[in-house]
């Protein structure tokens, strides 16, 4: 019996980490769950800054914004958490894509703050 026991452990964990690393649907492609990334962070820090941080005002104007961008990619939430599902269970690229994604967002907070620069030096018109 203990022998039956190991042999249907030793063949469940086989068969689990045989299909721990593979996606039950599509998946979104990586150069386009980079931007899709970008832009949701960049989301996700203009509704904390416009809006107050309680639940239901979060999801009151989140949720319509969330699904403006998810339907600017051609995507839907469903498909955005599979896709991430899938990518945090591939350590480096998920990392390289945070990189990525890092990179930029600092671009775009560079490219904000040089326009910001120029418009507060500019000459004032008299």
């Amino acid at each position: 019996m203990r022998k039956y026991i190991t042999l249907f452990f030793s063949v469940s964990l086989l068969l689990f980490a045989c299909t721990a690393g593979k996606s039950n649907g599509k998946v979104i492609e990586h150069d386009q769950m980079v931007r899709l990334l970008t832009d949701i962070h960049i989301l996700d820090g203009s509704l904390y800054n416009a809006v107050s941080q309680s639940p239901d005002t979060l999801y009151k104007y989140g949720t319509a914004r969330y699904l403006t961008l998810f339907k600017k990619y051609h995507v839907d939430s469903v498909e955005f958490r599979r896709s991430l599902r899938y990518y945090t269970t591939q350590p480096i690229e998920f990392q390289a894509m945070y990189d990525k994604i890092l990179v930029d967002l600092q671009a775009k907070t560079d490219s904000i703050n040089k326009k910001l620069l120029k418009t507060t030096n500019a000459p004032n018109p008299k």
